[in-house]
C-alpha cells in the first residue's frame, strides 16, 4: 500500500533542510523552524498541542514550542522526519488517516512560499485521499458560510455546503480545495463561480475547522 503521509513527510524534511530554518512559510509569521517545531510538539508533546488549541492554557503550550524551536535545526528536521512510533497521531495505526493531509499541506505551506511556484502532478492515489478529506473539510468549514455552495473535484465527485442563500460554486483539484478549506485561499489553484460580492467574501473568509 502507497504510503502518503511518509512520501509528503519525506519530501517536506527534504526540502525543509534544502531552504534553512530561516526561510518563509505561507503562514503569516511562521518561518520553516517554527513550522518544524509546531510539527514536533503536535507530534511529541500532547500536553503543548492541548496547549496551543485552549485558551487558558495556550501560553504553556506556546512557550513549549518555543523551547523546542530553540534546538538545532538539523536535530529539528531530524525529528519531523522520524516520528515517535508511541504518539497519538503519527503510530503505524493512525499515521496514514491522520498524517496525510497534515503533511501535504504543510509541504505545501514550504514549496508555495517560495516564487515561482507551480502546483505538482499529484499521484491519483493522492488526489483520491485527499477528496475524502475534502469532503469533511467543506462540511465542517463552510457550515456557517451564508451561501448554498457546490464544491467540485472534477473525476472524483461533488458536495454540497453552506447555510443556504446565493448560489456559487468552488471547483478545483482535490489537493488545492483542501488548500482552499483550510483558510490557505491566496495561494489555492480554485474556481470559484458565483456573484462577485459572494466569490470575494469566499476568498477572504477565515476557513478552517
Amino acid at each position: 500500500m502507497t504510503r502518503y503521509a511518509r512520501s509528503e513527510r519525506e519530501a517536506l524534511a527534504d526540502l525543509m533542510l534544502s531552504l534553512g530554518p530561516d526561510a518563509p512559510t505561507i503562514n503569516e509569521g511562521w518561518s520553516v523552524r517554527d513550522l518544524a517545531a509546531h510539527l514536533i510538539a503536535r507530534e511529541r508533546r500532547p500536553d503543548a498541542a492541548v496547549g496551543i488549541m485552549l485558551s487558558p492554557l495556550r501560553g504553556y503550550g506556546e512557550g513549549v514550542v518555543a523551547r523546542i524551536a530553540a534546538r538545532p535545526f538539523p536535530e529539528l528536521v531530524g525529528q519531523v522526519r522520524r516520528p515517535p512510533v508511541w504518539s497519538p497521531v503519527s503510530n503505524p495505526l493512525t499515521d496514514e488517516l491522520v498524517n496525510t493531509m497534515e503533511f501535504y499541506i504543510h509541504h505545501e505551506d514550504v514549496r508555495r512560499a517560495r516564487p515561482g511556484w507551480q502546483p505538482r502532478d499529484l499521484p491519483a492515489g493522492l488526489h483520491a485521499v485527499l477528496w475524502r478529506r475534502a469532503t469533511l473539510l467543506g462540511r465542517l468549514a463552510l457550515r456557517r458560510f451564508p451561501a448554498d455552495l457546490l464544491v467540485q473535484a472534477p473525476g472524483h465527485g461533488e458536495q454540497s455546503a453552506g447555510r443556504g442563500g446565493q448560489r456559487a460554486r468552488l471547483v478545483g483539484p482535490p489537493g488545492e480545495l483542501v488548500l482552499f478549506l483550510t483558510g490557505r485561499q491566496r495561494v489555492a489553484r480554485v474556481q470559484v463561480d458565483g456573484p462577485a460580492e459572494l466569490a470575494e467574501r469566499l476568498r477572504s473568509a477565515k476557513l478552517g475547522i
